[in-house]
């Protein structure tokens, strides 16, 4: 039940290495400190929920963010009302944000296409307003969700655990504040434990039965073939994600807002999984990454510190480079995504991942096309 097959256990095996030496090979690149590589993992998890449902069926969902805001605000609930520690947070995160998947997917599926994308888009914007405005009980509108020290916590109270002397109270796990590089690993690890189940769930019979809706769902309809429990099931699934990564977001920065709602949440993971390549286990998570560091670091980066790096160019130069690199990075780093992003549609349409493939198999092929040539050809 719970085994792979050796090619996916070398490859699970493989993404684990890379996922658990984060902090190694990231720090040439500037970006080895927990709280950025919590957000890779964290957002790796939301991609590769919406991976199963863009990836296998198909259907374009925009409306995505809205299961993780249901799934931070959740967390944040659990916070004030039961308990400080993380695991009955996650365990009601995921829960909400499936129910609420579940709720939203039975009209959604009702179409497909464009038609599908648009209800999507319409309820999570419905969730922004009301989580903006209407429900400011609940959610406390544009401020935000926040943690207090007088909050009940009746399960806290129940066994005697005791509040922090000053300021606000931190989430735990077991006892164990979370904070720095651990909560960088319990990110890491729900991260590879999410690409397991991806695994699972591409090599399963049921992702056989979604790429096949995929391929033709109108075929599958015409041959008896109920589609729809399937791909609510997959809409399910892929919310469950989104909420276990809404409540990793208040885990590691315990609030919750409106802004992870918002349409543009639901675009940044559609361009994460095209990016990486719609599909393919390891592309979600590639473009997750690449958007994060594109976000974090690029972002970052002001005229100064391009002088600095170009100063040993002449004057005239210098001065040339970096103006014309200062539209690409700090508030311009958009532009640098999207000129990325046309030139892998363009020429990489698979995304990142399917391309390297395509270009390896290419190397191959070339490295055994003179092995071929020299045979000796049958005699005409």
């Amino acid at each position: 039940m719970f085994s792979l097959s050796r090619k996916d256990s070398a490859s699970l095996a493989i993404f684990s290495l890379i996922v658990l030496t984060m902090p190694l090979w990231l720090s040439p690149l500037g970006a080895a400190y927990p709280g950025l590589m919590q957000k890779f993992a964290i957002y790796a998890i939301f991609a590769i929920g919406f991976n199963i449902l863009f990836g296998l069926t198909g259907y374009l969902s925009f409306g995505h963010a809205a299961f993780l805001g249901v799934g931070s605000y959740t967390t944040v609930w659990s916070f004030k009302l039961l308990t400080m520690d993380m695991l009955p947070a996650m365990v009601l995160a995921v829960t909400v944000a499936g129910l609420f998947a579940l709720l939203i997917g039975y009209f959604s599926l009702r179409r497909s296409g464009i038609y599908f994308s648009i209800l999507t888009l319409a309820f999570a914007q419905m969730c922004y307003s009301l989580a903006y405005s209407v429900l400011t009980p609940i959610t406390n509108g544009e401020t935000g969700l926040l943690l207090a020290r007088d909050d009940p916590r009746f399960l806290d109270a129940l066994f005697g655990a005791q509040a922090a002397a000053s300021g606000l109270p931190t989430p735990t796990l077991l006892g164990t504040t979370i904070s720095g590089y651990l909560g960088f690993y319990i990110c890491a690890v729900l991260l590879i434990v999410s690409f397991y189940v991806s695994q699972k769930i591409f090599a399963s019979p049921f992702g056989m039965a979604l790429r096949a809706i995929k391929s033709n769902q109108t075929r599958m309809n015409y041959t008896g073939f109920n589609t729809k429990p399937y791909t609510l099931a997959a809409f399910v699934i892929s919310g469950m994600f989104a909420g276990l990564a809404g409540a990793l977001l208040s885990v590691t920065d315990p609030l919750a807002g409106a802004e992870r709602m918002k349409w543009t949440e639901s675009g940044n993971v559609v361009l994460m999984t095209i990016l990486g390549g719609v599909g393919t286990l390891y592309g979600p998570v590639v473009g997750a990454w690449l958007i994060k560091y594109f976000e974090n670091i690029f972002s970052a980066i002001n005229v100064n510190m391009l002088k600095n790096a170009f100063s040993f160019l002449p004057d005239g130069l210098s001065d040339a480079v970096v103006t014309i690199l200062s539209k690409f990075v700090g508030e311009g780093w958009h532009l640098t995504l999207g000129l990325m992003f046309v030139l892998i549609v363009v020429f990489l349409p698979g995304g990142l991942v399917e391309g390297s493939q395509r270009l390896r198999r290419r190397f191959q092929r070339g490295k055994t096309a003179p092995d071929d040539a020299l045979r000796t050809q049958p005699a005409e």
